[in-house]
């Protein structure tokens, strides 16, 4: 990969790369949270496959949804509205990478802002309050996230994909906002990316159901204490500190 900085885009035969309006993305991160959102937003806006991100030091594998075999990192486009999404997770090494190409397909699809969707572990295991945070690039994001009542970070570090786009998005002048959602690190945290969803649909105005995430997110939950209570001896222990860095 030596000189490289982005990985390639391939479009499907006769796909317009402009879209406009909102880009959205999310990543296989910590609790799942971005891939959560960003797969149940493509499927309420019922948003068309644009392409796909490829790389020949990817590992070789097909993701099958409803009997359909897809690469795992893809991108997505409907009207005013756009997704770029991974459905495995890659090492840290790869986050410019991977960050530099939603560049790319933010700024060729004419898009006005940015949405990035993270999770951040929670400090404290026995809490469920949910939490939300928000970051932007611009003055116009900013205020976006002050008249949704989103809690803004004032001072911290933003690491990963989610830190560099939004470095990137004030260097270059672009609006790029990171919205972060408190999470369970130890299992896919759906409630978590609902609660993201109903932000971006707060910050942007675009209608996006939950009804049938907050389903699959009481049946996360319910396996997942089942699996606590009845196999507490085969789970690992919760480490005693969890970084609260965001990211």
């Amino acid at each position: 990969m030596s000189g490289q900085t982005s990985y390639d885009l391939v479009l499907h035969k006769d796909a317009n790369p402009t879209t406009n309006g909102v880009a959205i993305c999310g990543f296989s991160t910590v609790g799942m949270v971005g891939v959560i959102a960003a797969s149940h937003i493509i499927s309420q806006l019922k948003l068309k496959q644009l392409g796909t991100v490829l790389n020949s030091e990817f590992p070789a594998m097909a993701l099958v949804h409803h009997e359909v075999p897809k690469h795992p990192v893809r991108v997505y486009q409907g009207e005013g509205v756009g997704v770029f999404t991974a459905e495995v997770r890659f090492g840290p090494e790869r986050d410019i990478l991977f960050a530099n190409t939603v560049l790319e397909w933010f700024t060729k699809g004419g898009f006005d802002q940015l949405i990035i969707v993270d999770g951040v572990a929670r400090e404290n295991m026995d809490d469920r309050e949910d939490s939300l945070y928000g970051v932007s690039s611009s003055k116009s994001g900013r205020d976006r996230l002050k008249k949704a009542g989103i809690e803004p970070v004032r001072q911290g570090i933003v690491a990963g994909i989610a830190g560099y786009l939004i470095a990137e998005g004030d260097r270059l002048g672009l609006d790029v906002t990171a919205i972060l959602s408190d999470c369970n690190p130890m299992y896919p945290d759906a409630r978590a990316a609902a609660l993201a969803i109903e932000s971006i649909s707060d910050l942007t105005g675009i209608d996006i159901p939950l009804s049938s995430l907050l389903e699959d997110a009481r049946r996360i939950e319910d396996s997942v204490r089942e699996v606590f209570e009845n196999s507490q001896t085969m789970l690992p222990a919760p480490d005693d500190e969890i970084d609260p860095s965001f990211g």
